[in-house]
């Protein structure tokens, strides 16, 4: 039988399906033929269910917030004691944006909040800290599609427990090129006894994430990763190590300047603002061929998976080194 999500204040069901009253969870199968309804047994109260997140589907902000109740066992994971920033789309993806540090005025009681002085802004962050799933729920209520996350965690801030390299292409090159050099950068990964996850961006690029040992400063896992896409592009005519030619037409950037105090990543499972309403999608390298695009995990079929790709990550923490 799928498992049941209950509302943690009140024991109640928080979604009903037909006759089941349980809504499924990734991985398990359809909610059955009749409409899913959402009731208002969390402590999330709910707006503007019908309102259209994604107009060239139809998608709806009900279907959001079904998508991440559903992948909730999987997501909740990755956000638990990290900082999020909302990128929230109040009237969908074709109306305007923003992204969104500070907790909203009205935040709820039951949403964590982790407070930390901002030298840029010159002044105390509130962040929102979503290790729950009615703060899930309120995300994807106030229109946050996107939740990006901080690569350490609130308990050891200035300390990373994630590693990432941000691979993008600049045309002409494709997201085929993209897979070719995400493999190289596996391979040189590999050399140095390093184990790392892939996921999709869910827009034109792909995600390779490396988890560490505690202990680790910001500077000195930046510096590795500068070092191996140096590396990389001493070998491979077409990646650029080095910002400013980030944005030169037919390169890939192995970009390692994510791996910064207090930037984020967009996390495992996130939905994106695209028109196809994509999702950052983790995967077994094995999945990775030449002809796999972001649009082939979105909204509708990133659920369907029945294994977590990226199962153990946290307990194969990696050292790292030049």
């Amino acid at each position: 039988m799928c498992p049941r999500i209950k509302c943690p204040c009140e024991g109640k069901i928080l979604f009903s399906a037909e006759n089941d009253n349980f809504l499924p969870m990734a991985g398990d199968e359809g909610t059955g033929s009749k409409e899913t309804l959402i009731s208002d047994l969390t402590r999330v109260r709910f707006t503007n269910l019908d309102k259209i997140m994604y107009p060239p589907l139809y998608v709806t902000k009900k279907e959001v917030i079904t998508y991440y109740i559903r992948v909730a066992p999987r997501l909740l994971p990755f956000l638990s004691d990290r900082p999020v920033t909302m990128h929230r789309f109040p009237d969908g993806t074709g109306g305007e944006d923003f992204y969104e540090k500070d907790a909203p005025q009205g935040t709820p009681e039951f949403v964590k909040i982790f407070s930390h002085y901002s030298g840029t802004a010159d002044r105390e962050v509130n962040f929102v800290v979503c290790n729950n799933l009615d703060t899930l729920i309120w995300l994807a209520n106030l229109a946050s599609l996107e939740i990006h996350i901080t690569l350490s965690k609130t308990g050891a801030y200035e300390s990373p427990d994630l590693l990432l390299f941000d691979i993008d292409p600049e045309p002409p090159l494709s997201f085929d090129d993209v897979i070719d050099v995400s493999f190289v950068v596996r391979e040189h990964l590999e050399d140095t006894g390093i184990l790392a996850y892939v996921k999709t961006s869910g827009k034109k690029g792909l995600h390779i994430v490396v988890p560490l040992h505690a202990g680790y400063r910001f500077g000195e896992v930046r510096e590795f990763a500068h070092h191996i896409g140096k590396n990389i592009a001493k070998d491979t005519s077409h990646v650029v190590s080095e910002f400013p030619r980030s944005r030169d037409p037919g390169t890939i950037f192995v970009d390692y300047l994510q791996n910064a105090q207090g930037k984020t990543m967009v996390a495992p499972y996130s939905l994106r603002g695209t028109p196809a309403a994509t999702v950052s999608m983790p995967l077994q390298w094995d999945e990775l061929k030449r002809g796999v695009r972001a649009e082939d995990f979105n909204i509708k079929t990133a659920i369907s998976k029945k294994e977590e790709p990226w199962g153990g990550i946290f307990d194969n923490k990696q050292k790292i080194g030049k």
